[in-house]
């Protein structure tokens, strides 16, 4: 007969069931109080437009918001001088922007696939991935004034809002049951569905793509740039498209491409913009400040092939082309993750967690390898370890709920019931809604704590 995860944790055996069960819930989102607001005018357009945010809204919510989306993406670089460039050409084109007055603050990330994204107060990550594939700054400038252009005509926060208006349209119909008898009404903000940051960087549409095209081509010209760069954007992105789909899915996942933007943008730079085409392309500088980083290119490569087959489930491939990565690079932070992660899904739990104290040592500001450690920690029947993992995970990255549950499970396993139940009462008091919290629920049922 099969067991619940409860039972099984009853018995105080931490089996591979288990930590895969309670490695599932690492990924999960953040929970975020629900958000409603009314119409507000377009920056861009003056039209008035349905908006989920207001614009210190947005702002609150970037804030809370991308910091986990940044760590999912192992962190920023570890190169001040490089994140640091990124961020000053951002501030070049926020000034030529409709919102210069937004937060905007970019930085270069971790992750190996092709991509960069921006939250709606303008906080915005370009992946070590895509940068190695750009070949001067005003490629770079394209990019991100593209990802300008989404914060300017607040993209996101309209995707909130009309996701926001979809909860409320079924929350309403289910009123008078909720209310029961009593007829009181309950308050529309407990009926609307909670926002993550999935939400927000989710797939714009085609209007959205042509809008931010414009608006990033306006944007980078007026501020010095060569309007070839979004041409040469573009081309390189479709190249990396036809020559290695798996690594760029991410990005047209998330940012649509498509000829015809590709033709719109060649024909504003031979059009509109056609007088700031001679502009020299700022090459010289882009190599300089990216130098460190390309000096890891093989390390990434290998990095990006292992992911790849990890991802298709040839786990034995993809150690093949992991190990050869941190041969090249064994202090890569990303590449020990990698590592680590693998390990664990071939339920190799001591190695991975050799590789993700390493990862932890050389990055002990990040938190993706504190809390897989403390996954590892705990499928070695380690919870005392696991804890202070835990712990170095909250401090590096507060605001996960998925903490407050691992917390509780490792107080379980070291048997102290009190604090367990405490870190479980807090988890559910979160808002979440997945087996983990179903799990706590029990458990707190079980010691005749639940409320």
């Amino acid at each position: 007969m099969d067991h619940s995860p409860a039972d099984r944790i009853e018995r105080r055996r931490m089996t591979r069931r288990d930590f895969v069960w309670l490695a599932a819930a690492a990924g999960g989102a953040v929970i975020l109080p629900p958000l409603l607001a009314g119409c507000a005018t377009d920056p861009v357009t003056g039209r008035s437009t349905l908006v989920g945010l207001t614009e210190q809204q947005e702002v609150a919510i970037d804030r809370e918001q991308s910091p986990h989306q940044f760590s999912a993406d192992y962190g920023a670089v570890q190169d001040p001088a490089l994140n640091a460039y990124v961020d000053g050409v951002v501030r070049r084109l926020a000034a030529q922007s409709h919102r210069p007055q937004m937060p905007y603050s970019a930085r270069v990330v971790n992750a190996n696939y092709v991509n960069a994204y921006t939250f709606p107060g303008g906080s915005m990550g370009a992946t070590r991935g895509i940068l190695l594939e750009v070949q001067n700054e005003d490629e770079l400038a394209a990019l991100l004034g593209h990802e300008t252009g989404h914060v300017n005509a607040r993209h996101a926060a309209e995707q909130a809002g009309r996701q926001m208006v979809a909860g409320l349209t079924l929350a309403l119909g289910q009123v008078a049951l909720a209310a029961g008898d009593s007829g009181a009404l309950l308050p529309v903000a407990d009926l609307i569905g909670q926002i993550g940051a999935s939400a927000l960087l989710s797939k714009y549409s085609r209007d959205n793509e042509r809008e931010a095209d414009a608006l990033g081509m306006s944007y980078m010209t007026r501020a010095g740039y060569n309007p070839d760069g979004m041409v040469r954007l573009m081309e390189m992105l479709r190249a990396q498209q036809r020559e290695q789909p798996g690594l760029i899915e991410t990005m047209f996942s998330s940012h649509p491409m498509s000829e015809e933007r590709h033709q719109s943008a060649r024909s504003a730079a031979e059009g509109t913009y056609a007088g700031q085409r001679g502009r020299a392309l700022q090459r010289e500088r882009y190599m300089d400040s990216t130098a460190r980083l390309r000096h890891l290119k093989p390390a990434i490569e290998q990095q990006q092939k292992g992911e790849q087959l990890a991802g298709r489930g040839k786990l034995d491939e993809a150690d093949v082309h992991l190990t050869q990565a941190l041969q090249l690079a064994p202090q890569d932070y990303t590449g020990l993750v990698a590592m680590g992660k693998l390990r664990i899904a071939q339920k190799r739990f001591a190695e991975a967690d050799n590789y993700l104290e390493r990862a932890t040592a050389v990055y002990p500001a990040e938190a993706q390898a504190q809390q897989l450690a403390g996954l590892t920690k705990l499928a070695l029947k380690k919870p005392e370890a696991a804890l202070a993992r835990f712990d170095a995970c909250d401090r590096a990255l507060p605001g996960n709920p998925n903490m407050l549950f691992f917390k509780g499970v490792a107080y379980e396993n070291m048997q102290n019931r009190r604090a367990a139940a405490d870190q479980y009462t807090r988890f559910l008091r979160t808002g979440v809604r997945n087996e983990q919290a179903r799990y706590a629920y029990t458990r707190l049922q079980a010691w005749g704590l639940a409320k």
